[in-house]
């Protein structure tokens, strides 16, 4: 498996992965991008197979980086992390295209919850 996170935090981006292992995915290749911009051009230029990213970030955000990708016509399985849930954001990013968005604080549990499905 191979994914990009996508997060302007860099301690996030690690908190992220460091997640996936514990929830038993340590034997995906993960490379990582630092606004929504970026994580744009990334999926377009390496294709992963998955993206997780943050909502708010600067240059674009996450769901503007959805929009763009889906737009182009990537439909890269695509999800957030994010530090607000609201019922507001999970409709908009469901109405994106976003199979499923993770409120921080999340555990290894809450990744596979939403993961497993995805992979299934």
């Amino acid at each position: 498996m191979f994914v990009l996170v996508a997060d302007d935090s860099r301690v996030m981006r690690q908190i992220v992965i460091r997640t996936l292992r514990q929830a038993g995915y340590d034997d995906w290749e993960i490379i990582e991008a630092t606004d929504g911009q970026e994580a744009y051009e990334m999926a377009l230029d390496q294709q992963p197979d998955l993206i997780l990213s943050d909502w708010n970030m600067p240059r674009a955000t996450g769901i503007e980086a959805l929009q763009a990708l889906r737009q182009a016509g990537c439909d890269i399985p695509f999800g957030f992390v994010t530090s607000e849930g609201s019922p507001e954001m999970r409709e908009q990013a469901e109405a994106a295209g976003a199979l499923f968005l993770i409120a921080k604080p999340f555990t290894a549990d809450s990744f596979r919850e939403a993961l497993d499905p995805v992979l299934a």
